[in-house]
């Protein structure tokens, strides 16, 4: 039985496992809880019981034994562990090390039925679909850090309102978290569940920089952090910083809006020679043959392609400007 095959059954299976056990799941939430009907009735949940879920996260890197054995062993597996909370995504390091892998092998078999493909180039073709998952993820963080970026100059705004109306600052930290949506909304009250459970506010803004390396977020938990040693006027400088803040950001979405012209010309130099390509084809579809059944053909095809993909990517890094 071909590799290819034994890899497609194998997928399949896995499918079937997955849509068995979610279907198993959701009859017994639906039909496993005799209470569900005196949810109403139920009295609210205390601070620590709401706060536990988003303090107490699971930490195992798998649960299959050999494999987190394995995955402990690697130095990446604290990136990648990193990335995940960044990217407030419940997926275990198992779980997503594990999908890279299938996608690997999936994606080999499937470019190994390309007879005219060299081995070196289904690698090559091969490595980025199988960085799919990781490149979600950062794409993920990436947007996360961003809704983040958008909403902190109004919760430092807020939260200076609340130290001028006389709130301490724990009091104040809680009703701007409560008020803030969602993600830096979820991140305050992480912050203050970690200050009202005992930690110091030093090292809960501590955690919350290493949570949120943002520059913004760095700046505010070092400001408290010097008015916590040094004393001073907090609600003062929280107007200073969210002013400097939104100057900021003005700043960076005028580069941005400058540069736009930059980007717009990658995405058309790189999808052109795509759109060409298809227009012969179907123009003429024994135009290209030479370039699909000649060795030398099939390497300037594999070639021009590599070297559009590098292209794109030059180009982006050129037009992504930082400030």
């Amino acid at each position: 039985m071909a590799l290819s095959t034994v890899l497609l059954m194998f997928l399949g299976t896995f499918l079937v496992a997955a849509i068995a056990v979610w279907i198993a799941r959701t009859v017994m939430e639906r039909h496993g809880n005799p209470e569900e009907g005196r949810e109403a009735e139920a009295p609210a949940p205390s601070f620590f019981e709401e706060e536990s879920g988003i303090l107490l996260r699971d930490a195992e890197v798998s649960s299959i034994s050999p494999w987190r054995w394995l995955l402990k062993r690697s130095d990446v597996v604290e990136r990648l562990k990193g990335n995940l909370a960044q990217a407030d995504m419940n997926s275990s390091v198992g779980r997503i090390t594990a999908s890279m892998l299938l996608i690997c092998a999936v994606s080999i078999a499937i470019l190994n039925n390309i007879h005219w493909l060299p081995g070196w180039a289904i690698l090559v073709i091969a490595i980025p679909i199988t960085m799919t998952p990781y490149i979600y993820i950062l794409h993920r963080k990436k947007k996360r850090w961003q809704q983040i970026e958008d909403q902190f100059p109004d919760a430092v705004d807020s939260m200076s309102r609340a130290l001028r109306a006389g709130y301490p600052f724990a009091a104040a930290l809680d009703s701007v978290a409560n008020q803030t949506p969602n993600p830096l909304g979820r991140e305050l009250r992480k912050t203050f569940a970690e200050g009202a459970l005992g930690a110091s506010w030093e090292q809960a803004m501590q955690n919350l920089a290493h949570r949120l390396p943002i520059q913004e977020v760095c700046l505010f938990t070092a400001a408290v952090q010097m008015q916590s040693k040094s004393g001073g006027n907090l609600s003062e400088v929280l107007d200073k910083l969210g002013e400097n803040m939104r100057e900021g950001a003005a700043i960076r979405g005028e580069v941005k809006s400058l540069s736009a012209q930059g980007r717009f010309a990658g995405y058309i130099l790189t999808t052109l020679p795509v759109v060409i390509t298809l227009s012969l084809l179907w123009v003429n579809p024994t135009f290209l043959n030479p370039l699909i059944e000649e060795k030398t053909g099939q390497t300037m095809l594999i070639c021009s392609i590599l070297g559009l993909v590098a292209a794109h990517l030059v180009i982006r890094k050129l037009v992504d400007i930082h400030l």
